[in-house]
């Protein structure tokens, strides 16, 4: 009997997640394969959409525009944030910094330029904006 992925499933499969020039993001396809439950949040729902439907034993390969994949990149999470409400910390350009919102939460952000004065943080998923590749072997469903 054949299986098929479910939305709720509990996956076992290969998968690589690369940039539209071949830059390798992830890639379990040199190691031991990954074990994802579907619907869990472990894997970006749109990619969990390409999942769903699949038979055991296929591999597909898939390329995502932005809206597809992490979203595009939105000029209203860029920020320019003063010094004086950042830790007291050497922080460099090209540097991830967490940040703590009002309600406890935790997020990060990317410094694209800092002086004294002030940084400019990139709220933006890193991959935000970028047309992705997903390719994937689903081996087992439990």
């Amino acid at each position: 009997m054949t299986q098929i992925v479910q939305p709720d499933s509990l996956v076992t499969l290969h998968y690589r997640i690369a940039l539209e020039n071949g830059q390798p993001l992830i890639n379990t396809f040199e190691g031991p394969p990954a074990t994802l439950q579907l619907g869990a949040g472990e894997l970006l729902p749109s990619l969990e959409r390409l999942l769903v439907g699949i038979e055991v034993g296929l591999r597909h390969a898939f390329a995502l525009d932005p809206e597809d994949g992490f979203g595009p990149h939105r000029a209203d999470l860029v920020e320019r944030v003063r010094r004086e409400h950042m830790p007291n910390e050497e922080i460099e350009a090209l540097s991830i910094m967490e940040f703590t919102a009002p309600d406890g939460s935790r997020y990060s952000g990317l410094v694209r330029e800092i002086d004294d004065r002030s940084a400019l943080i990139d709220f933006n998923h890193p991959l935000a904006g970028k047309k992705i590749h997903f390719e994937f072997e689903i081996i087992g469903i439990n």
